[in-house]
């Protein structure tokens, strides 16, 4: 199973979007500082998850919600 993942970071105005196999690993290292693009907004917070049977339709999704009207559902889903 692959996972699409939405991270908030709690400090700043930022949002990431990704996809892993292991979700707790990946939103540690979100927290931790590994990943150059994160590093400077953590902590995080889990906003969305959805998982998805193989990584094309895991990617497709990805894509989806980096776009402009996925990005609009974000905002949707998040001012609830």
């Amino acid at each position: 199973m692959i996972f699409v993942y939405v991270i908030r970071s709690i400090s700043k105005t930022y949002r990431y979007i990704g996809m892993t196999d292991n979700l707790e690993r990946r939103l540690s290292q979100h927290n931790k500082g590994y990943n150059k693009t994160t590093k400077f907004y953590a902590p995080f917070r889990l906003v969305l998850t959805e998982e998805y049977p193989n990584r094309k339709e895991a990617r497709t999704r990805e894509k989806y919600l980096k776009s402009g009207i996925g990005r609009e559902y974000l905002n949707q889903l998040e001012s609830k």
